[in-house]
């Protein structure tokens, strides 16, 4: 009875100092988490102090005044050759920007602008629930004073550092300034698109009128163009600009700006815009070489990430390869029309060329079309593509033959031929039973190159041509690629790349238009780094290019001969017999340039590629 009466204390004493251990370790543990809130709390403090100051110490002195020098191209000597764009902002008074332009800028871009300070939680939060359920990033978060701030004082990177600094900004704007201000600000210094900043350029660049006059459909398109001005270009896209104008009108009559008779009335009005530049913008944007400029923009926005916005907006300096001589020799060439085949009386025939050094893969000049340009328009030298023709047979057929054994004297078969039931003709319905491989090159015979490409093997020419950087598709698998049967086609700029391998002694250097990408001040935004690939050995390039040589000499290209060498490969699968070479020799002779010189094996010559198409 007492062991058991001891036993009961012992129990009852180890429940008591369990539940003090217990007390004692809960009190450590709230001890601790104050501790933790406090340093919390410090650390908070500090950061918002720190914020507070970074904020405060911000410069914004450019919003009043933006000073930008214009994007400007230095050519291959640096010197200035081209200006991008004028950046010319004619800055109006809020007063004389309509209320439903003002309206609908807000309902597009920032609906909750007059609710928020610089900086939308809202916002941010619901862009981020809609791209996570449409799997990308379908919605921004950005207001308007944050692209304010992005537009005058920052670069277009991606990045948190970047989004947290233009957050700063915007809460530093919002401070200094009301909301009228702001948006006058934004609405004087957004891109609208075609080369125009601010409101009171794009109104005069699309409806020729001044920003006071402008009518709630012309409101509506005009808020519809800073998101996507390229894509949603009434000028490049009528039908993609209507319906993003009619998407304004939607949001402006759901956040009661204006009611349903006005918005019945705006959204069945057609889409009326300028054509022409007016008078008083003309020369503002294009500046001179126009096709190499437009060029040098898709380049910087394709391979470099610049956005158009940036481009024009100043401030940079774009080293180009550029040669001035070579780019005005080929622009005086194209605004002769005796050179060229008859068009017809409502459209040119077109034309694009390209003239490159194979030694550097530096574009020297661009020639896009005929005629009158349109900024970053359809440009003929680089995105035309088309049948290449007989000009393929070096690429597909000779030149991987002569890496696998073949020479010029090589014997080729010219009879009738039937591969898989492929029957390949001649041009001129003959067969002469053998032909040397030289006689088949200099006077493009047809079944010769389709029985040697059939020999080496398809795959052979396929894995020469891939390696010049020309795309083949899966539908690209059969012997009509000899006669350059592609299924999609090349650029002249793609060919130009192609033959530069056999001056440059087999090695393929990548074209290119830009050499480096500064800012005014000299910090390097990007910089080319052209790759150089082996493609055949030195001796079969310069056998090729003799071969070429001899067809300018005495073959299908004699008409282009010149009083010094030139070698080039003719290809035609558009225009009549009669027009194929009109005015081809006296093109190059005012060129003062030649296809592939042959004085190469001292120091490459240029390469050209020209293409004369029918009317597109």
């Amino acid at each position: 009875m007492t062991e058991q009466t001891t036993l009961s204390k012992e129990q009852g004493n180890n429940r008591g100092a369990s539940k003090v251990a217990a007390f004692s370790g809960f009190f450590k543990f709230l001890v601790r988490f104050r501790i933790w809130i406090l340093v919390i709390h410090l650390g908070l403090i500090s950061l918002v102090a720190f914020a507070a100051y970074w904020v405060s110490s911000l410069d914004i002195e450019k919003l009043v005044i933006p000073v930008f020098a214009p994007t400007q191209l230095l050519d291959k000597n640096g010197e200035p050759s081209s200006q991008m764009v004028s950046v010319k902002i004619e800055s109006v008074s809020i007063d004389q920007i309509p209320l439903h332009m003002q309206q609908a800028i807000v309902a597009v871009e920032d609906k909750r602008y007059y609710d928020h300070t610089g900086v939308d939680a809202f916002g941010i939060i619901r862009a981020a629930f809609r791209n996570v359920k449409e799997g990308g990033a379908a919605q921004g978060g950005s207001t308007i004073t944050q692209q304010l701030a992005k537009n005058v004082f920052l670069t277009g990177e991606k990045t948190f550092s970047r989004k947290l600094t233009e957050a700063a900004y915007a809460l530093k704007i919002e401070s200094t300034y009301n909301k009228d201000q702001i948006l006058e600000m934004y609405l004087n210094q957004i891109y609208f698109g075609e080369g125009q900043w601010g409101i009171q350029r794009a109104a005069k660049r699309y409806f020729g009128k001044e920003t006071k006059d402008l009518t709630l459909s012309e409101s509506a398109l005009l808020a519809a163009l800073p998101k996507a001005p390229s894509r949603y270009s009434p000028l490049k896209n009528k039908e993609l600009a209507l319906e993003r104008r009619d998407l304004v009108l939607r949001l402006m009559r759901d956040e009661g700006f204006i009611s349903d008779e006005e918005f019945n009335q705006a959204i069945v009005e057609p889409v009326h815009v300028l054509k022409e530049v007016p008078s008083d913008q003309q020369n503002s944007l294009l500046g001179q070489y126009a096709s190499y400029t437009d060029e040098v923009m898709d380049e910087a926005i394709e391979l470099y990430g610049f956005t158009e916005r940036q481009l024009l907006a100043g401030n940079l300096l774009i080293y180009t390869e550029l040669d001035p001589v070579v780019q005005r020799a080929m622009e005086d060439t194209y605004r002769n029309d005796s050179l060229f085949p008859e068009s017809a009386s409502d459209q040119l025939v077109q034309s694009g060329a390209v003239i490159m050094d194979p030694s550097t893969g530096g574009v020297r000049g661009i020639v896009g079309q005929r005629g009158e340009h349109v900024f970053r328009g359809f440009n003929r030298a680089t995105q035309l593509v088309r049948q290449p023709g007989s000009a393929f047979k070096p690429l597909m057929v000779y030149g991987p033959a002569l890496e696998n054994g073949y020479e010029a004297k090589s014997m080729l078969y010219d009879g009738p031929l039937d591969i898989n039931g492929y029957k390949p003709n001649n041009s001129d319905h003959r067969t002469l039973g053998q032909v040397s491989l030289r006689d088949a090159v200099i006077h493009s015979r047809n079944i010769p190159a389709v029985w040697l490409l059939n020999e080496i093997g398809l795959q052979t020419g396929k894995t020469f041509v891939e390696k010049l950087d020309i795309p083949l598709s899966e539908e690209d698998n059969n012997l009509s690629l000899a006669l350059g049967g592609l299924s999609q086609g090349l650029s002249p700029l793609q060919m130009a790349q192609a033959y530069s391998v056999f001056p440059n002694l087999g090695t393929k250097v990548t074209a290119h238009t830009i050499t480096k990408i500064t800012t005014t001040d000299g910090r390097v935004l990007a910089e080319a780094k052209p790759e150089s690939v082996a493609v055949m050995l030195p001796e079969h390039a310069h056998a090729m290019t003799e071969l070429l040589v001899d067809v300018v000499r005495e073959g299908t290209g004699k008409n282009a001969a010149m009083n010094r060498p030139v070698a080039g490969k003719t290809g035609t699968t558009q225009l009549p017999q009669k027009k194929r070479s009109q005015g081809l020799p006296e093109a190059l002779k005012m060129l003062g340039l030649s296809g592939i010189r042959r004085n190469w094996l001292g120091r490459s010559g240029l390469v050209m590629t020209i293409r004369i198409a029918s009317i597109i």
